[in-house]
């Protein structure tokens, strides 16, 4: 789904989307967890996020030093020449990419760096982590951006209704 179709769709479910998540964090804990994790696995085998990439093309991840140093090691240099051509920190004081679409993402949608990216990277949307309920206005938002939080936000509004 192309981000602009994707955008626009999430806005228009935005109100929707706001009220299921009020739902939401009244809902056992547990439970939430097992169905917005059983739609992760469900959603990941439909689809390939090779066609998407809108992550990488629009949300910078948050660099630890960690990170850093493995995506480095990664390309064979410095973790200070790395961070130089790289990084810079934000008005937060976080390490964060200094140009996006993340300089890493190929003309094919593939990562350069895959087996060290970062891990906000391995770990986004995030919707197959325990304890869904701290990070549902962040995955509200990651609904703009890909359509596997889109669809797991839909599926779940229409099990409830």
């Amino acid at each position: 789904m192309e981000l602009s179709e994707l955008k626009l769709r999430a806005e228009q479910k935005k109100s929707d989307f706001k009220n299921l998540s009020v739902k939401l964090k009244k809902m056992n804990k547990r439970k939430l967890d097992d169905l917005v994790q059983n739609l992760h696995y469900y959603y990941f085998d439909k689809f390939d996020c090779l066609n998407c990439a809108n992550c990488c093309r629009t949300l910078g991840p948050r660099l630890s030093s960690n990170d850093i140093d493995k995506m480095a090691k990664h390309l064979k240099m410095k973790s200070s020449a790395f961070s130089e051509l790289y990084i810079r920190i934000d008005e937060d004081g976080d390490y964060i990419f200094k140009s996006m679409p993340c300089p890493f993402l190929g003309d094919d949608n593939y990562c350069a760096v895959y087996e060290s990216r970062p891990k906000a990277c391995r770990e986004y949307p995030h919707t197959n982590q325990r304890n869904f309920y701290q990070i549902l206005n962040l995955s509200l938002k990651n609904t703009e951006t890909c359509p596997i939080v889109f669809e797991i936000f839909t599926e779940i509004e229409n099990q409830i209704k």
